[in-house]
């Protein structure tokens, strides 16, 4: 059983993983952090965030990320998750469940392995995301491709400091043109 296959048992981390969606030119959000083309709320599109999140003890984001949810009208997208949040700068947390942590990635990753208790660890954030790709730190991905070329934007992999060969461990079409693709990053 590979690391990246392996279900968390006492003594034990869970996996690192990265689920996010991009566009078929491999954008994460527009040029001025839009959203909106990913149209989450799409009836026929099946719904595979929540079983995912049910995986998960603790959310590392990257701070423009979490500017940018912070920013989203409706409650709470992780509920009372632990999350935390890569920052240099002061954070205002607004919510009890959410905390900055500073410093490499391989610390942030360690920080936010102690919050999930042996859980899954769920990585969001671009920059983030292509750091612990460099340091060999996730074991999982998750990346839906959505049916919309942006043109410009912010890159999901555009930056990685060398190339990476991931192995393919599946895929399937979620609903409204979506395709879910599923990653193991280590070898």
């Amino acid at each position: 059983m590979t690391n990246s296959q392996h279900s968390p048992t006492a003594g034990q981390s869970g996996r690192i993983r990265v689920f996010i969606a991009c566009s078929l030119d491999g954008f994460i959000a527009g040029p001025n952090d839009e959203l909106d083309w990913l149209h989450a709320g799409d009836p026929g599109v099946e719904d595979t965030f929540t079983p995912f999140l049910k995986q998960v003890g603790a959310m590392l984001m990257g701070r423009r990320t979490y500017d940018v949810v912070s920013g989203f009208e409706g409650p709470w997208p992780y509920g009372n998750l632990p999350v935390l949040v890569s920052t240099h700068r002061d954070l205002t947390a607004l919510r009890p469940s959410v905390r900055a942590v500073a410093g490499p990635i391989g610390h942030v990753v360690q920080e936010a392995q102690r919050a999930a208790g042996g859980r899954d660890v769920y990585i969001d954030g671009g920059a983030l995301i292509r750091s612990a790709l460099d340091a060999d730190l996730i074991d999982h991905m998750t990346v839906t491709l959505i049916p919309i070329v942006l043109g410009a934007g912010l890159p999901l992999f555009a930056g990685t400091h060398r190339q990476h060969r991931l192995t393919l461990l599946g895929s399937r079409p979620i609903g409204g043109g979506l395709l879910q693709v599923e990653y193991a990053a280590k070898p």
